[in-house]
């Protein structure tokens, strides 16, 4: 998926769907949201928070409200693209330029602000850190392995821990625990190589 650093480009590259963005985009823009790009696509966000974006698809084009599981949705029009993965995000997607409805994304724009003026959110679930016993084994076994994994962020000591532990056959958690190693002893993040 192509990394776009503005939102003009986004919307210039968004083939069929440029006319619904560009709309969207005036909407949003009416608000206090603050514009940006995260993680490749437009990001609107209301005192450091994100509150919405938008995005492209192949069969219709998304607004989100990374918040939107706490809003009223009066008009039930929201839903939940990844039951029971995703807890707060919730999604409004459009086929038409007709159902785009102006006064009703402001309505639940300004709920979302809301929202966060009150400090209501749905914080991510906090998921332990389970190291399987062959990388655990090796950690014991090397006190400078041990101290480099420990300087990574938990998110990317659970990165190492889950490739590791979700390879079914003893061979390729023994490969997989090589590069690991590599990898760890470099101070690199296991999937470093895919951010910017």
């Amino acid at each position: 998926m192509k990394r776009y650093t503005t939102v003009n480009d986004y919307i210039e590259e968004s083939g069929k769907w440029k006319d619904y963005l560009i709309i969207l985009r005036q909407i949003v823009l009416k608000s206090e949201l603050q514009e940006t790009i995260k993680w490749g696509g437009p990001v609107y966000t209301y005192q450091g928070k994100n509150v919405v974006g938008f995005g492209a698809f192949k069969s219709y084009v998304g607004l989100w409200f990374y918040q939107g599981a706490l809003l009223k949705d009066d008009q039930k029009v929201l839903i939940n693209a990844q039951e029971g993965v995703t807890k707060a995000l919730r999604q409004w997607r459009f086929n038409s330029l007709e159902e785009i409805d102006e006064s009703t994304i402001v309505s639940y724009i300004n709920e979302a602000i809301q929202n966060v003026t009150r400090g209501k959110e749905i914080k991510p679930e906090k998921k332990e850190l389970i190291i399987p016993a062959i990388l655990q084994q090796a950690l014991n076994g090397n006190k400078e392995l041990d101290k480099a994994f420990n300087a990574f962020s938990l998110s990317h000591q659970r990165e190492y821990a889950n490739y590791i532990a979700e390879a079914k056959k003893e061979e390729t958690q023994l490969k997989r625990l090589e590069k690991a190693i590599r990898l760890i002893m470099e101070n690199t993040g296991l999937n470093d190589k895919y951010k910017k």
